[in-house]
This record gives structure tokens, C-alpha cells and sequence, in this order.
């Protein structure tokens, strides 16, 4: 059986992957503002979901960043800023993976999504008390 910290970090890899994705995909196909977006939502998630498994909370099967900020609050405060900039991110989950759900965002709001990721990333390690990057993503 994995070792806890060795299961936090398959979560945050897979984290990685989506932020990376977001990453890439803005520098050389920034017109998918939706697949940055969606990519973004899905990073923040799964490093929130990294988190549950360090508190040793169930993970829920749900998108809802809030909601799942909400859990964790429940062990430990949470900043408000940290609501605030995770709701910019609620509205990118699955469904606008579908035609009939589709957005168009600036590059401002991408640059957002962007540095919202990054930053639950960073804080999460922070609390995690982690240190390992990946290719194109500072810790």
C-alpha cells in the first residue's frame, strides 16, 4: 500500500498535468480559452483533493471548488481570499466541455485562471509543507 505523501503527490502530479496543460496550450493555442479554462478548474481540484487526503477527509466526488473549500474549512480556516478567487473558477468545470456550454474569455481572465491555479498549487505545498516542481511550473 502507498504511503500517504506518496498519494498526495500522485494528486498533485495529476494536478501538475492540468495547470501544464493550461500552460502550454495558452502559448501556443491561446484561442481555447475554454480547454485553458477547463484545465485550471481541474488543477485546482485535485490539488484541494491532495489536501483532503493529508486532513484524512474522503474525497468527494464533485467539481465544486467551493464546496470542497467548504470541507476543508471545516478542519482548519480557510482565507477568504481564497473563495473569492476560486469561485472565478467554479463556472469552468466539466460542463463547458460541451458545445452547448461554451465561453470565450480574454486574455486577461485567462492570465487569471492562470495565477489562481498557481497560487492554490503554491499554498497547498506550502500547507503540505512540499517542495518538488515540474517543467514550466514554479512552486
Amino acid at each position: 500500500m502507498k504511503e500517504k505523501t506518496d498519494i498526495i503527490k500522485i494528486w498533485i502530479e495529476k494536478g501538475d498535468h492540468d495547470l501544464g496543460t493550461a500552460i502550454i496550450t495558452q502559448k501556443h493555442i491561446p484561442k481555447y480559452s475554454d480547454t485553458i479554462a477547463f484545465h485550471c478548474q481541474q488543477a485546482v481540484e485535485k490539488y484541494l483533493k491532495a489536501y483532503f487526503i493529508h486532513l484524512n477527509i474522503n474525497i468527494p466526488r464533485t467539481h465544486d471548488l467551493i464546496y470542497l473549500l467548504e470541507i476543508i474549512n471545516q478542519k482548519e480556516d480557510i482565507q477568504k481570499d481564497w473563495y473569492n478567487k476560486v469561485l472565478i473558477l467554479e463556472d469552468f468545470a466539466v460542463e463547458i466541455r460541451y458545445p452547448d456550454q461554451s465561453i470565450k474569455l480574454s486574455e486577461e481572465e485567462i492570465n487569471e485562471a492562470i495565477s489562481i491555479a498557481k497560487m492554490v498549487r503554491t499554498g497547498i505545498l506550502k500547507k503540505l509543507d512540499l517542495t518538488f516542481g515540474i517543467d514550466g511550473l514554479e512552486n
